[in-house]
């Protein structure tokens, strides 16, 4: 059996829960056909995150990682294409965990401007959309923590050309986030819904190891 390993950030900022945290430890230990997932809750901290991940990697031996995040302000589950070599914190007025707030650095001074997903985005999507759960691609993973981390594995992995494929899924927040005052009209998703997107998008990856020649519509904003 091979595994997949399945990461989520806990709290963060404005967030006192994550859906990347709930969606991770719901689905720990499912076994979809062939495959088990085996999630991790990585710390909010720059850098730290991906020795954590490239960690679990090593142990695991994983076929397939998929990273989790929460977008606030997004309505649906977004697949993101592609991770951009750049740390800029203070735009959004937040630091990590540990208190850092990186301007304008690099995840990685050597690497490229960027890395586009291994994971087949186009029947993800088409996988939730299937089944209800409204899901979409992005061109746009922010240049806060989980475009760090998504960044630093896909370069992990192409520098050690290890045969794994790599991607990350963005959450909307939860209610009881969206519910708070410095939040409200923010869209949402119980942890409930995005736990069975993550989980049709992992079978759909897993199923499909080239992704589907069909367009995928989209309206997404940001």
């Amino acid at each position: 059996m091979t595994n997949v390993l399945l990461t989520g950030y806990g709290p963060f900022g404005n967030t006192p829960v994550n859906p990347a945290e709930s969606v991770a430890r719901a689905l720990d230990g499912t076994v979809i056909g062939e495959a088990k997932i085996v999630s991790r809750i990585v710390p909010n901290v720059f850098f730290e995150c991906i020795d954590v991940v490239s960690a679990a990697i090593a142990e695991l031996q994983p076929s397939l990682v998929v990273m989790l995040g929460e977008y606030g302000g997004r309505s649906m589950i977004t697949v993101e294409r592609l991770a951009q070599n750049l740390n800029d914190a203070t735009r959004y007025q937040l630091a990590d965990n540990a208190g850092a707030a990186p301007q304008g650095v690099l995840t990685a001074p050597e690497g490229p401007v960027a890395y586009y997903s291994t994971v087949p985005l186009r029947a993800m999507v088409k996988a939730m959309r299937s089944e209800g759960i409204p899901a979409d691609i992005s061109d746009a993973a922010g240049t806060f923590g989980c475009n760090h981390l998504m960044y630093g594995i896909l370069h992990h992995i192409a520098q050690k050309q290890l045969p794994i494929r790599a991607g990350w899924i963005h959450l909307p927040h939860l209610p009881c986030v969206a519910a708070l005052e410095e939040n409200l009209g923010a869209p949402s998703m119980s942890a409930e819904t995005a736990t069975a997107g993550v989980k049709l998008a992992i079978q759909a990856a897993l199923e499909h190891l080239e992704d589907i020649n069909e367009p995928s519509a989209s309206r997404l904003q940001i």
